[in-house]
């Protein structure tokens, strides 16, 4: 994949998010930490005070008889994830409506690109050059740099 000179790429999962600038060019890139952001997200059972909770319904008459219905627990922590990645997906619509970048890469795990790609803005979703399906996070900048131009 190219990086053209002064692209930006974004890479990011469900609570942390690097955006780096390349100083060099497609053929050799530098990128250059602009920002970072993490947020605490503890696992789903300590952010959970109690089970999911049941209903029950009675309606219908004496024709149908009642029924116990169980609600679907809810995963906080996704919750928290996928609202990271939506923040993500909004800061990349305001750098773009402030153009400070021409050209973007996303790189993701698979969920969170997924996430991101529900609230791409069409500024924002006219500057992407790419997206990787990874999760480079915790790597350090040449390796993601390798993986940029192995795509």
């Amino acid at each position: 994949m190219q990086l053209a000179h002064n692209a930006v790429v974004l890479v990011a999962d469900g609570r942390k998010m690097l955006f780096l600038r390349n100083e060099g060019d497609g053929e050799y890139p530098n990128l250059i930490v602009e920002h970072a952001r993490e947020q605490d997200n503890p696992k789903d059972g300590d952010q959970k005070t109690d089970a999911a909770g049941g209903s029950s319904s009675t309606q219908g008459g004496g024709q149908f008889a009642p029924s116990r219905g169980s609600m679907a627990e809810t995963d906080f922590h996704q919750l928290e994830e996928d609202r990271f990645a939506a923040d993500a997906a909004d800061l990349l619509k305001r750098r773009a409506l402030a153009n400070e970048f021409e050209q973007l890469i996303v790189i993701a795990p698979p969920r969170t690109l997924g996430e991101l790609r529900k609230h791409y803005h069409k500024e924002v979703s006219s500057r992407l050059a790419g997206e990787l399906d990874k999760d480079l996070t915790g790597h350090p900048v040449p390796d993601i740099e390798k993986a940029i131009q192995a795509a």
